[in-house]
């Protein structure tokens, strides 16, 4: 029985075909760089205090209306409060002096009754500012963030099943379609509520889009560049289209404008329908060999090699509709979600890569939208989070290559775990330490998120694998819903979030320790196949057993 890499052997590994599939798939996932983080900007809090409507007030006491507060040890207008408009009103006629004639602190306050006025020093406007998301409506504002993950929570757990039933290529397509329209309607919404409606579909789209097209690309590729794609491509074309954000948002500095850019990618995109294939081992699960014979016909046509006479002859077609035929009967077994928790040994791989999943998403996402309180300049903090990304996806590449994939995870979680904790013990005048320690926390989590779409991938057979995909990024989504409201904590202790973060880092590294090694093997086209655990072995590897391994990957192209 020969497998699908054997099978397809022919067609080579850097072909024409196989780098038209590899460019245009990691192009599919800039529109995701900018739309995951473009609420970084869109729901960030511009400066802001009561609004004083325009009332005969002399200049002083125009001045000393909104009363000052001390915010972590600095002075600040109120954002939520002012002196009773009609005394001061009355105070400023009989030609009351503030702070000589009138003690401030004996004044009695009220709130924004009459609405808010906005500094526009950073943005001329964002959904804060246009629903006025403050004061007694703050919770709205990462609450926002929340629904349009709750949105890509929804979109990872339906996708994974769409995909596995219907294609990866339609499931591709459908989502970023839906991604890019619904950001462009998001413009036109009357209300925070229809806005709020507007982003969960569209956050439908974002993960969907993300895990098919990863999906998509790891079964028509193969060997080293399979590693390369999943580990280097589709990663930086996240992370071109997250540090392209910041520029882009410099520019278009109202948040209608900067959805109507957002959305312009994904228009582009909609016409290379026509060059990405279907997955021909997906069709193969399916029974539609004649399907991926043509498929693999026309790569090979554009490859310049010959076609075997006998494709697939000699190969099992194992997939989610198993068949045994007797004489008189045939029987049919579809694997679904409820496969990943039938036996043991997927029960315990799935836990587990749930439990990693969810820690990466939480710290990755909690860290990336936090952005904007790190510095001064929002854009500048953006980019240098989207900048990080940039050798965290080399080092995981590197990784994956030439480490177990247990070892990289591993290390890559107590990194980002003990970064995290060392923050809270940095001195308050070294706030550019704080800083590198929680981009290098980034950084460890960053590289981790691709390792764990990889080592996902390697672990389960193609029955299973889009499926498992989903289910596992859904898990994760929980962490991106929760995520908004992480540095909120730190009202109640500085250093709380940090610390949070860190302790589930360092309790996934160890849960790593349970999941089996997929270095240097085949990926299992059965459920027979799926890889046992095993112990754990030294994590360095000798020259000799290197060789072996790029041995093994080399016999795959």
């Amino acid at each position: 029985m020969q497998d699908y890499d054997e099978a397809t052997a022919f067609l080579g590994h850097w072909g024409p075909f196989q780098r038209s599939v590899f460019f245009l798939l990691s192009a599919s996932i800039l529109p995701n760089g900018f739309g995951a983080f473009s609420l970084v900007f869109l729901t960030d809090v511009p400066s802001h205090h009561c609004l004083v409507p325009e009332v005969n007030l002399t200049q002083e006491w125009n001045e000393a209306i909104i009363p000052i507060k001390v915010v972590n040890g600095k002075q600040e207008l109120s954002r939520c409060s002012r002196y009773r408009l009609d005394v001061v009103r009355n105070l400023s006629a009989e030609g009351y002096i503030p702070g000589r004639d009138v003690n401030l602190t004996d004044l009695e306050q009220e709130g924004c009754v009459d609405g808010w006025s906005y500094s526009k020093d950073i943005y001329w406007s964002t959904m804060v500012s246009e629903f006025d998301l403050v004061c007694d409506e703050q919770w709205k504002q990462p609450f926002t963030s929340t629904i349009y993950f709750l949105g890509v929570l929804a979109g990872s757990f339906i996708s994974g099943q769409v995909s596995d039933r219907f294609g990866r290529k339609p499931v591709l397509f459908a989502t970023l379609a839906i991604q890019t329209i619904f950001s462009f309607v998001g413009v036109f919404a009357p209300s925070w509520t229809v806005l709020s409606i507007i982003l969960f579909i569209s956050g439908l789209g974002q993960i969907s889009n993300y895990v098919s097209a990863f999906v998509l690309g790891t079964e028509i590729l193969a060997g080293n560049v399979r590693v390369l794609f999943s580990s280097l491509g589709v990663c930086m074309g996240f992370a071109l289209g997250y540090m392209m954000l910041p520029l882009i948002a410099y520019f278009l500095r109202d948040w209608k404008y900067l959805l109507v850019a957002l959305s312009v990618p994904g228009i582009i995109y909609l016409p290379t329908w026509w060059f990405i294939p279907e997955s021909p081992r997906w069709l193969l699960t399916q029974g539609r060999s004649e399907e991926a014979k043509a498929i693999l016909r026309r790569a090979a046509k554009k490859n310049k090699v010959e076609v075997p006479q006998n494709l697939f002859e000699d190969y099992n077609y194992a997939g989610p509709e198993t068949e045994t035929k007797t004489d008189n009967t045939q029987t049919k077994e579809r694997y679904n979600v409820f496969y990943l928790l039938r036996s043991t040994n997927i029960r315990n791989t799935t836990v587990t890569l749930c439990l990693v999943w969810f820690t990466v998403s939480i710290g990755y996402f909690g860290l990336s939208l936090n952005t904007s309180r790190l510095h001064a300049n929002p854009f500048l903090s953006c980019f240098i989070a989207a900048a990080i990304e940039v050798p965290s996806y080399i080092s995981s590449w590197l990784a994956l290559r030439y480490l177990p994939r247990q070892v990289s995870v591993i290390f890559v979680l107590l990194l980002g775990g003990v970064s995290l904790y060392l923050v809270q013990v940095v001195p308050q005048g070294l706030s550019s330490l704080a800083i590198a320690l929680e981009m290098l926390g980034k950084y460890g989590l960053t590289a981790c998120t691709a390792l764990m779409f990889v080592y996902t991938a390697e672990l389960y057979p193609t029955a299973l694998r889009n499926t498992a995909t989903g289910v596992c990024a859904t898990l994760s989504r929980v962490g991106s819903c929760i995520a908004p409201f992480v540095f909120e904590l730190s009202v109640y202790l500085q250093y709380l979030p940090y610390i949070l973060l860190g302790t589930l880092a360092v309790v996934s590294a160890f849960a790593t320790f349970f999941l089996p090694e997929s270095f240097g093997r085949p990926l299992p086209q059965t459920i027979e196949q799926m890889h046992k655990r095993e112990r754990m072995k030294c994590p360095f590897i000798t020259r000799k057993e290197l060789s072996k391994s790029v041995v093994l990957h080399e016999s795959q192209f």
